[in-house]
């Protein structure tokens, strides 16, 4: 459930939120299908973990030879991480600034201390705690986001024609590649083997690996059930109330728009969904970004000194008045870019009968697993062409 919460984030609010205002109906087949990849890719960082007792960075720090291969290779999974937070914290702040007229860099710091708080709890109460604080922040999300549904009509003809896989301009390329790169989070694939292993250490085989991973199953579905319903529910709650109002384009401003359209409750429901989210998930990606660090290069920081390190450059872009929402869109298309990278060693890895045992992928699981990445890689191709020529 923890990794979970990784699809929960401020980067998915905007995206979801900016494909229903932009485009209606037109990308919930992308929401749809990144969340039926997710619960597979997920599935496949938690068995890695349970089978090694190790994560998935650490597993690459040992196989990547070559030292500028692997501080490459560990480069551009920081910035992944980096991108992750700038979308954390700056949602954050913006929570905070509707709930409470906050200054965007005072709550940026709020957001980032809370965020160290979680990772106290973490190191020194364990992880069962931390669990039951994020589950109940995942609550807070679940009902700030879909109480809007409770009063918006939602078109059922339209949101079932969106199930048709198409795009109309180069804004939607950029949109579903948006959405994919919040979905299916680099970070949380890092981040789910580490839990994993935290949680059962390395699950010798028979049939305690085998309950162990029935339970992973089940654990996985859970958790990518709530936050695709979730990520649908803001895209559809957009595409219901925000097409043709003017300033949607800004969560500020769809917080006002569904104000307006569905009452002050309503807004205010979805602007405390959208903290919880911020809180929850930037201590998540924290979590992922010193294993990253720790794995690859096999050097430890303490915890709080690099949580104070990557949240500079969110509180970077406040100072200097970056446009917050389009800085959060932004930090999902840097994250889909970071995707091949995690997801190809991932599913070579769990094909390794001498790593993984009889846990293995089955042929229909590789063959499944790379279908799902061919179609990220070749969105992310897509976009690098229209970007090349200024479509």
């Amino acid at each position: 459930m923890v990794a979970g919460v990784a699809y929960l984030d401020p980067g998915n609010v905007a995206s979801n939120a900016s494909a229903g205002a932009e485009y209606g109906y037109l990308l919930v087949w992308v929401v749809v299908l990144a969340n039926a990849m997710a619960w597979l890719i997920q599935y496949l960082s938690a068995k890695l973990g349970v089978a090694t007792g190790s994560s998935l960075p650490a597993l690459l720090g040992k196989r990547i030879r070559s030292r500028p291969g692997r501080y490459a290779y560990w480069l551009q999974a920081e910035l992944v991480a980096m991108a992750t937070d700038i979308a954390e914290v700056i949602g954050g702040a913006i929570a905070l600034n509707l709930l409470f007229d906050l200054p965007l860099l005072l709550g940026g710091v709020i957001t980032g201390s809370v965020s160290m708080a979680l990772l106290v709890l973490h190191s020194r109460r364990g992880p069962q705690i931390f669990e039951r604080v994020v589950v109940g922040l995942v609550a807070i999300i679940a009902i700030g986001f879909c109480a809007g549904l409770v009063v918006a009509p939602v078109d059922g003809a339209e949101a079932v024609g969106g199930l048709v896989p198409r795009f109309t301009d180069a804004g939607s390329v950029l949109l579903a590649a948006s959405i994919l790169g919040a979905t299916v989070m680099p970070h949380a694939i890092y981040a789910h083997s580490a839990l994993t292993r935290d949680r059962f250490g390395r699950v010798e085989e028979g049939p305690r690996r085998r309950l162990v991973l029935r339970a992973t199953r089940v654990d996985v579905t859970i958790a990518l059930a709530i936050a695709g319903t979730v990520n649908l529910v803001i895209l559809l709650l957009a595409a219901a109330t925000l097409p043709g109002v003017a300033g949607t384009d800004t969560l500020e401003g769809a917080h006002e728009a569904i104000g307006t359209a569905l009452g002050p409750v309503v807004a205010t429901l979805f602007a405390v969904g959208l903290l919880a989210s911020g809180l929850a998930s930037t201590s998540v990606g924290a979590y992922a970004g010193a294993e990253i660090m720790q794995g690859l290069l096999r050097v430890r920081i303490p915890l709080m000194v690099r949580r104070l390190v990557t949240l500079l450059p969110a509180l970077g872009l406040l100072v200097a008045g970056a446009p917050p929402t389009l800085s959060l869109v932004l930090s999902q298309v840097v994250l889909s870019f970071g995707i091949p990278f995690a997801l190809v060693p991932l599913v070579w890895l769990t094909t390794r009968r001498e790593l993984m045992g009889d846990a293995r992928n089955s042929a229909w699981t590789t063959v499944l697993a790379s279908v799902s990445a061919a179609p990220l890689i070749a969105l992310n191709a897509t976009l690098l062409v229209l970007l090349a020529t200024g479509a």
